[in-house]
């Protein structure tokens, strides 16, 4: 099994004030990162904002950061769809430009039955080498892959992961790699045995996810201390109340895509205030 890492942030797009996307200021953020606790990065996730992104911004985003990162620091391109076909071709030029793994996601809003997913993902393989990772959100997709199922899938070559974000499924399952797809499910994921976590709040509190893998004593405790970081990045969605932290901090986030919108100022208290009892320096409004 490859070592792609366990504090994997799945970094945002920022975009600037014309809608264009800031490549100076992803490229700051990832090293940011790769400075403060996060072992690599998924590059046009959900997070991302991917579903706003042409494909020609999504692979220029996976070369920049190929081309930027550090060394050691995995670069897990997002290359899913609904679209076999359109899946099969992102994913071998994602390959082509040197990603380190591929995170692709269930086929979304037509919900194909299970030969069908078994069927995707085997086309899917077939046009990469490079190791992938399922990523499982029904909340998202509606469509849920059963830990049988996953099962099934890690029979296919080079299929080695799941990004599980259905809480209800979180189970080690042969021959995959378990990645907590929710942030608040990473010390649970790490104590069940599994690889880490494909997360978001390690856009802010990197350092003490990371301390969740390497403290394992400490890790129930720094789990808690987190609640509040969890609870105030879910006020509104995830690209968005972390772009609202980032630039509270002073680092890129840029703003979102339609349809996505800037965080309120109720939103952004909340976020605020949550900033300011971690104790962080410079907090602007």
């Amino acid at each position: 099994m490859p070592d792609l890492g366990a504090i994997i942030t799945a970094i945002v797009t920022p975009f600037g004030d014309d809608g264009r996307v800031d490549e100076v200021g992803f490229v700051r953020l990832l090293k940011h990162l790769a400075a403060n606790g996060s072992d690599g990065v998924v590059v046009a996730g959900t997070t991302g904002e991917a579903s706003t992104l042409d494909d020609d911004e999504h692979l220029a985003l996976i070369e920049l950061a190929v081309e930027e990162a550090p060394d050691g620091f995995s670069i897990i391109a997002g290359a899913g769809s609904n679209d076999t076909r359109h899946a099969v071709e992102l994913t071998a030029k994602a390959s082509e430009l040197g990603a380190d793994a591929i995170l692709s996601v269930t086929p979304y809003y037509n919900r194909p039955n299970r030969r069908g997913v078994v069927r995707h993902y085997e086309e899917v393989a077939k046009s990469t080498d490079l190791p992938i990772v399922l990523y499982n959100i029904p909340s998202r997709t509606g469509l849920d892959m059963p830990n049988d199922l996953l099962a099934e899938l890690a029979q296919i070559e080079n299929i080695i992961g799941v990004k599980q974000a259905n809480n209800d499924n979180l189970a080690m399952v042969d021959g995959l790699q378990l990645y907590a797809g929710n942030d608040d499910v990473l010390a649970k994921v790490l104590d069940l045995g599994g690889s880490g976590g494909i997360l978001v709040a390690s856009h802010i509190v990197g350092p003490e996810m990371r301390r969740m893998v390497d403290e394992p004593n400490e890790r129930a405790s720094i789990h808690e201390e987190l609640q509040t970081v969890f609870e105030a990045l879910s006020v509104a969605p995830a690209a968005i109340s972390t772009k609202a932290a980032l630039e509270m901090l002073g680092l890129p986030g840029g703003v979102p895509r339609l349809p996505y919108v800037e965080a309120d100022e109720s939103e952004r208290a909340v976020i605020r205030t949550m900033l300011e009892a971690r104790g962080f320096v410079g907090v602007t409004t």
